[in-house]
């Protein structure tokens, strides 16, 4: 997706240093608070992604001026410092020291701000030195607003932009490259990372195919609008110095926020299943499938992941050995053993991929991991397919709780399963994941109709 960028490492390599500033930090000041010492850093920890993901700490991003960076910084340590005062009522035995609080927290956000500073210069300063680092990207529509972000483009070389050209049905001008029909081909040839569209440019009819292009590319699409234009809550209003884009918001899980967030769940949830039910189950189902069948315990099988990267997905062997590959159970498989049916029908076999989630392969919650020759079957054929690679798959998914699991015996039966894989993508929450766990603990109580 990044086509060989480091981009996407910034944000959790930025928040690593953080939080290792917050936790080595707190012996040397806090010491005299009587807390122990892990009490107090797993407070820290807590408290530190608490108010960093309300904050949107990290979003910074290549044109956010020095002035909103300074502003996440003050914000920062403020509700940090509040949070942390909040806590002594609750703490009994603990000391309140406001000396040793107001030094920690100053040497703490002196560090973090050099480093912020010195990484926000450093990364401009790396893109006009090297070149690299570079955003390619599209203009649709020659309009005075569209010029004006060209020249953006061309004079804040910092911004790390590289502009390929425009493109427009409306005008004719030998600035312009083609037109719109002739985008997917230009963008695919030249890996385009984001397209600006004047919104008065396109019908919508084409800018529908080209959502669906975009999604299927995973090519960013930003909208720049006009005077007459009609803010929806779908849009984020940016500046590239006093110039408005609007970005078409994909999922509150894009968000790097609600991506550490959702990461930080994933690992307390798949620590908890592999210590309290993996560690003493695994030992029974061992036995019972090797005296059963010959083989290996565990049945492990690549499937496409975050951005269709394979990974090796784990679950419990609930088949005899045999050569059919990448060939889906059906109803009375004969392949399937007797311990087999047990796994299958309670989805105990899928309880491995807690390992897959503790790895960052996969999440609690998400789309299920697909099989490849079914990515190859339906990614061209169903409208928004590969929209399910956005995000990394889930042990458990809304489609799978709404009963879309199981053998595939007709394409309505695949439509059905990525139109509920988009809706949980566009419309995830927090509590939708509670909910979804909640309903698949339940199912595995009373056995599922399709599990086999």
């Amino acid at each position: 997706m990044n086509k060989g960028r480091y981009s996407k490492y910034i944000r959790p390599i930025s928040f690593f240093l953080d939080i290792t500033f917050v936790l080595i930090f707190s012996p040397y000041f806090l010491d005299d608070l009587k807390i122990k010492h892990i009490h107090l850093k797993m407070f820290l920890f807590l408290a530190w992604i608490l108010v960093s993901v309300f904050n949107k700490f990290y979003e910074v991003y290549r044109y956010t001026t020095p002035v909103e960076i300074l502003s996440k910084i003050v914000r920062q340590a403020g509700f940090f410092t509040l949070i942390i005062i909040a806590f002594f009522p609750f703490y009994t035995k603990a000391v309140f020291n406001s000396e040793a609080i107001f030094f920690y927290v100053s040497s703490l956000f002196l560090i973090i701000m050099f480093l912020k500073t010195a990484l926000f210069y450093y990364l401009k300063k790396y893109r006009l030195a090297t070149g690299n680092n570079l955003k390619n990207t599209i203009i649709i529509g020659f309009t005075e607003e569209s010029i004006h972000l060209k020249n953006i483009f061309d004079e804040r070389d910092d911004y790390g932009y590289r502009f390929k050209g425009f493109f427009s049905d409306k005008n004719k001008n030998k600035q312009i490259l083609g037109k719109i029909d002739d985008i997917p081909v230009f963008c695919l040839k030249h890996e385009i990372d984001e397209i600006y569209c004047s919104l008065n440019e396109i019908s919508n009819e084409k800018m529908k195919d080209l959502v669906h292009f975009s999604d299927k590319n995973k090519i960013e699409i930003k909208f720049i609008p006009d005077n007459s234009t009609i803010l929806s809550k779908k849009f984020k209003l940016n500046y590239y110095d006093l110039f408005p884009v609007l970005t078409l918001q994909k999922t509150a899980l894009h968000d790097p926020s609600i991506q550490f967030a959702k990461r930080f769940f994933d690992i307390v949830f798949s620590l908890f299943i592999i210590v309290f039910i993996l560690s003493w189950i695994t030992p029974i189902l061992a036995i019972l499938i090797k005296i059963e069948s010959k083989g290996p315990v565990f049945f492990k099988q690549s499937r496409p992941g975050i951005n269709e990267k394979g990974f090796f997905c784990y679950k419990f062997r609930s088949m005899k050995l045999n050569g059919l590959g990448e060939t889906p159970a059906s109803r009375n498989d004969p392949r399937v053993t007797k311990t087999g049916r047990i796994l299958r029908k309670t989805s105990i076999d899928e309880i491995p991929q807690f390992f897959n989630v503790l790895k960052g392969d996969m999440s609690v919650v998400g789309p299920r991991p697909h099989l490849w020759s079914q990515n190859e079957a339906y990614g061209n054929k169903i409208q928004k397919y590969m929209v399910r690679h956005y995000i990394k798959p889930g042990v458990t998914g809304l489609a799978q709780v709404k009963g879309f699991r199981g053998e595939i015996q007709e394409e309505e039966d695949m439509i059905n399963r990525v139109k509920y894989d988009v809706f949980y993508i566009e419309n995830w929450s927090f509590i939708m994941d509670i909910k979804i766990i909640f309903i698949t603990v339940i199912n595995i109580i009373k056995g599922e109709e399709n599990a086999y």
